[in-house]
């Protein structure tokens, strides 16, 4: 097949594009040939080696706001692909010519920026999770027209609802959405899309740590590995550290505009000499504090769209720990692999750790059914493989339905 991936930009690794380099890199190996159009980029001399060589055809389609029908066009007649794959763009010119342009699209939703207008899906004072569709709710009470800018200057921005209607129902007309999670499909439900147009995969990284086994061992270690963000409640672990009973040392790793304010919470609950914010460490170093650990923990407050950092743990045979939030019950079954605890319950966080903590037995049974779900469940190679298969039946689908319509007149 050929594939023409869209995307905003080229070269950035976020999620989105951790997600976009590992499918396409397999993709590449079963032979498709690839192209990717894209907006705002950097000169070539600053997008990293792997882009490309992963997209060897690659088209810009100039900046993401300015660009239209034009631009998309262009890149559909120059690439001629069988299927197009849509990561995240916004511009509604753009995702309307995609609708009308007679290539099947298969739109992959990363995280919940298509239906909600702050991204993050939980209200910004009190972080409780958001139940209803885009509306306008979203103007007010929750005030999401109001956004945060990006770079220098004025530090707010104005978010149009009317937009995100527009992108909403654009969305609509694509052949194909794919999802990470049930709790995303029904995000989707609940905007609604056509839940026959949906498709779940899981977004199965390839692991790159050591599946050697965690020790156990009598330091009680605790790791956190992720941002440092309001929505990942690192000051909400804090809280529940210092509940804990059992002694223990935790690390968290990992950086983000919340930490300093954490560092501070962290000295007045008097946890500073069992607390130790390590900052970014390469994804290939965190192994070795999993092999030290006795549990992983996951405080996110907002609705986590999968979660991956907490499968990375099951993958090294550690249990894991997390709030119920999000799609993070559909891989963390509570007592099987690990713990799931009530949103914002920082008493019951406590306590599942302690559980563990004091009881290396449980850690590692949970750890070792954690490891064989891990296995079972959320393979690589496996994920590859159905995401290839709805690429190949959305080409097969628009061809007959071209075979279809010829027919018919």
């Amino acid at each position: 097949m050929r594939l023409l991936y869209i995307h905003e930009r080229i070269g950035a690794l976020g999620g989105a594009e951790v997600n976009i380099l590992l499918t396409a890199g397999a993709m590449l190996r079963l032979g498709h040939t690839l192209g990717i159009a894209y907006g705002d980029h950097g000169s070539p001399e600053k997008i990293d080696a792997e882009w490309l060589e992963t997209f060897p055809s690659r088209i810009s389609l100039g900046d993401s706001d300015s660009a239209g029908a034009p631009e998309i066009a262009g890149a559909l007649e120059q690439f001629r692909p069988d299927a197009v794959v849509l990561n995240k763009f916004s511009n509604p010119r753009v995702l309307e010519a995609l609708a009308d342009g007679g290539t099947p699209v298969i739109r992959m939703v990363h995280d919940h920026d298509l239906y909600c207008m702050r991204s993050y899906k939980y209200h910004y004072f009190s972080r409780r999770i958001c139940t209803r569709p885009a509306s306008p709710y979203c103007m007010f009470p929750c005030g999401a027209s109001i956004g945060r800018a990006s770079g220098k200057g004025f530090p707010l921005r104005w978010v149009s609802y009317l937009a995100k209607r527009r992108e909403i129902e654009v969305n609509k007309r694509f052949y194909r959405m794919v999802v990470a999670t049930g709790y995303m499909r029904d995000e989707l439900l609940r905007n609604g899309f056509d839940g026959g147009r949906i498709e779940i995969l899981a977004p199965v990284p390839r692991s790159s740590l050591s599946p050697d086994a965690p020790s156990f061992g009598s330091r009680n270690l605790i790791v956190y590995a992720g941002q440092i963000i309001r929505g990942k409640g690192v000051d909400v672990l804090l809280e529940s550290l210092a509940r804990l009973k059992a002694p223990f040392e935790c690390v968290i790793i990992g950086d983000g505009r919340q930490r300093s304010d954490c560092e501070r919470l962290c000295a007045s609950l008097g946890l500073g000499d069992r607390v130790r914010f390590t900052g970014f460490v390469p994804q290939s170093q965190i192994a070795a504090y999993y092999r030290e650990a006795t549990v992983a923990v996951m405080s996110s407050l907002w609705p986590e769209p999968f979660g991956s950092v907490g499968l990375e743990a099951m993958r090294c045979g550690l249990p894991v720990v997390a709030f119920d939030a999000g799609g993070i019950s559909e891989w963390l079954l509570d007592g099987e692999n690990g713990f799931l605890v009530p949103w914002m319950d920082r008493d019951a966080f406590a306590s599942r750790i302690d559980a563990l903590l004091l009881d290396k037995q449980l850690a590692r049974r949970l750890g070792q059914n954690g490891r064989r779900l891990a296995d079972q469940r959320f393979n690589f190679d496996r994920y590859i493989g159905n995401l290839e298969s709805v690429f190949a039946r959305s080409a097969a689908g628009a061809t007959d339905n071209i075979g279809t319509l010829a027919h018919e007149s």
